[in-house]
């Protein structure tokens, strides 16, 4: 499967997924087991790549993060 950037990013989300979680000051180790709780089995060091472009995020993730972050899913795609 081959994986686009846009940017130089593997995705446009991850540094609104940063923003919510500095603003609700949460650790990436939070944030990843809030995500655990909610079913989605990922871990501190991916949220990291999220956050700094060079993972993908896959669309049950976005849906996943919102909820969690209680923020529009989009918002976090950068659409206001």
């Amino acid at each position: 499967m081959k994986i686009y950037d846009y940017d130089g990013a593997k995705n446009i989300s991850g540094e609104r997924i940063r923003q919510a979680r500095v603003t609700q000051r949460l650790t990436q180790g939070d944030l990843a087991a809030r995500m655990q709780l909610n079913g989605v089995q990922i871990e501190r060091e991916a949220i990291s790549k999220i956050e700094s472009g060079v993972r993908f995020v896959a669309d049950y993730e976005l849906v996943h993060f919102s909820k969690v972050l209680g923020v529009a899913i989009n918002w976090l795609v950068g659409e206001e």
